[in-house]
């Protein structure tokens, strides 16, 4: 059997997330994909899938084997396409990675219509809660909201968000007034894995070097920025996300902006990918296609987010707990 053709079947069964689903994929019988994963296993000597009824799961070897698979495979198709003479037209899958909320509510329209004006590509976007090392998975381009260290990606900059600290109306209006730092101490706290499960931190105040932290006990916590803020939504407390998060709740008047004077600088976002993609024509058409869309896309956000400025925030040292 030939190892390229059995390595595209093994990156098909885990794109699918089952041998069934590569079988679709590749138009193989399911025998013939269980054959080829088969054989890659006794080529390498060792398992690279742990295999029950409903799922696939890789070993710890098969994580290993499968990022070089994708660079791989990557290679070879930019190498086909140069020999070939097609760099001119785009082709073949794109691969792009992005937060799960970025993905769904952001970039999946963009990639829609971009399948529509290019039926010559197709797209394989993955929505993960974890960095992604692009090379080494095989991606062609990433939406990250972060402050980029040096690094081997172009950045293309789209925008910036804001972190800010929300609450309803209604919960504002029944619970002690957030004035300053120290008020969070009084209020029901609705805890973010990524924007801090037990403390967050607000820029020096007050003439301080020293970044402020507001420590609390959440009544709250989740791992999922949907449920935090619709339970801001519903006035069950105060939570601090993304300010494109919850743009359109603000500009509904769902959500109220609190102790704004004290949100640290905004947050750069850019479209990334590595060193030398953008001349891979899939990856240069999408990012003409994407980039124009996305920067109109977060201006429009920012606007939604806008907050009239309040009045100065004082700060008060020492811990405090919410509950």
């Amino acid at each position: 059997m030939d190892r390229i053709d059995a390595m595209k079947v093994f990156i098909a069964a885990l794109d699918e997330g089952s041998l069934a689903g590569a079988s679709r994929r590749t138009g193989r019988s399911a025998a013939a994909v269980s054959r080829a994963i088969a054989f890659l296993e006794a080529h390498v000597g060792v398992p690279l899938l742990h295999r029950t009824t409903r799922s696939l799961k890789l070993s710890e070897a098969g994580e290993r084997y499968a990022l070089a698979c994708r660079k791989l495979l990557t290679d070879l198709e930019e190498a086909d396409r140069q020999a070939a003479g097609e760099r001119s037209l785009p082709r073949g899958v794109l691969a792009i990675s992005a937060t799960v909320f970025t993905g769904v509510e952001l970039l999946r329209p963009i990639v829609d219509a971009f399948m529509e004006e290019f039926p010559t590509v197709s797209v394989r976007l993955q929505l993960l809660e974890r960095p992604v090392n692009l090379i080494e998975e095989g991606m062609d381009l990433a939406l990250r909201i972060t402050h980029l260290p040096d690094s081997s990606l172009v950045a293309l900059p789209v925008g910036e968000v804001r972190r800010v600290v929300v609450a309803s109306p209604r919960y504002l209006a029944t619970h002690p007034r957030i004035a300053e730092l120290s008020d969070l101490g009084k209020h029901q706290i609705i805890a973010m894995a990524h924007m801090g499960q037990d403390s967050w931190t607000f820029p020096p105040q007050d003439g301080s070097s020293v970044p402020h932290a507001v420590t609390f006990v959440p009544r709250l916590a989740v791992n999922n920025v949907n449920a935090a803020v619709a339970s801001a939504v519903d006035g069950h407390g105060v939570t601090r996300v993304l300010s494109y998060h919850v743009a359109s709740e603000i500009r509904q008047g769902l959500l109220q902006v609190v102790l704004a004077e004290a949100e640290p600088p905004p947050v750069p976002v850019h479209l990334v990918t590595p060193y030398g993609r953008l001349s891979v024509p899939k990856v240069r058409a999408f990012v003409d296609f994407a980039l124009p869309r996305l920067r109109t896309r977060f201006a429009s956000l920012a606007r939604e987010a806008a907050v009239s400025p309040p009045a100065p925030i004082r700060a008060r040292r020492g811990r405090m707990s919410a509950g």
